[in-house]
């Protein structure tokens, strides 16, 4: 009988399948989002998404027996990297609502580079000149896109460029974390987090009628946030890490199409030599880790006598 166990390069295919579908849920929950700026203000959107998505994980959590103590939502780390991550939501969405969503999409995507460097400042991870080129080259392309002392800058790029800086420290502090600490909790205690800072931007805030319209997308936006999260969980389980990363950047295509149909907005030539930098540069610095990483547990060849 022919084995039906699913070889390589259709356990790549399946992992590349599933991170291009997480980043589809990322881009819809962005253009859901950004669609409500003059509906509803930014402390509203978050408390009212972040409690149907705290409801959605914790369900998630308890069915496949992930959940831990409350009391660990204290540990150090996991406090550390909520601030992070509402720090991160609160300047993307502050970016979203001023600025075309293909271009805070396309800064953003800066942060692999980001992550590669400050691993290597802070982690001590080794790097090498093709990859510290990559990155200056990359951030280059950043500089392209938020175009600074010319014509068509927007202060609301820096708010992208600070997220940039809250996910590498979320991401750095999620390194740390303990092995047994389960992905559903990290992401749980995250919502939790993202929700209570809602509720705190709310009350300084004028608080808008919510329409069913308005809460049908809101349950639409948690649903695809969540695919997003899982799309990127499968697809790192299912195929080879070196393969399927490089389609993170396929978020920037449907940010720009979803720019073009919903927001008509038309990304300019700049935007799309910066974008182009910012990804190609990604690219090979994932390829350059690929290389480094095989070189590294490649045994050296015998000495012939």
């Amino acid at each position: 009988m022919p084995d039906s166990t699913p070889g390589p390069n259709s356990q790549n295919l399946r992992g590349a399948a599933f991170m291009t579908v997480g980043m589809a849920g990322f881009s819809v929950n962005d253009t859901i989002i950004k669609s409500f700026a003059d509906d509803l203000g930014i402390g509203q959107i978050i408390l009212l998404r972040g409690i149907i998505a705290s409801i959605m994980i914790y369900a998630l959590a308890r069915k496949f027996r992930h959940m831990l103590p409350l009391s660990a939502l204290l540990n150090p780390l996991i406090l550390m990297r909520s601030v992070a991550d509402m720090s991160a939501t609160f300047l993307f969405i502050t970016a979203l609502f001023h600025m075309p969503i293909a271009n805070a999409t396309a800064i953003l995507q800066a942060l692999p580079l980001a992550l590669t460097l400050a691993a290597a400042l802070f982690l001590s991870e080794q790097i090498g000149w093709r990859r510290l080129t990559a990155i200056f080259v990359g951030f280059v392309g950043v500089l392209v896109v938020i175009r600074p002392g010319i014509e068509g800058f927007s202060t609301y790029s820096l708010y992208a460029l600070a997220t940039v800086a809250a996910c590498v420290v979320r991401d750095l502090t999620t390194r740390r974390m303990h092995a047994g600490i389960p992905a559903l909790f990290i992401t749980f205690s995250a919502s939790i987090s993202v929700t209570l800072l809602g509720a705190a931007l709310s009350l300084f805030g004028e608080w808008q009628p919510v329409s069913p319209t308005h809460l049908g997308l809101l349950v639409m936006s948690a649903a695809v946030l969540l695919i997003g999260y899982f799309g990127v969980i499968s697809s790192m389980r299912t195929g080879d890490l070196g393969f399927v990363s490089p389609f993170r950047y396929s978020i920037l295509l449907f940010s720009i199409f979803a720019g073009m149909i919903v927001f008509r907005e038309f990304p300019d030539t700049l935007t799309w030599i910066g974008s182009a930098i910012i990804v190609s540069t990604g690219i090979y610095t994932l390829y350059r880790e690929r290389v480094v990483h095989r070189q590294s547990i490649t045994p050296p060849a015998p000495m012939r006598s």
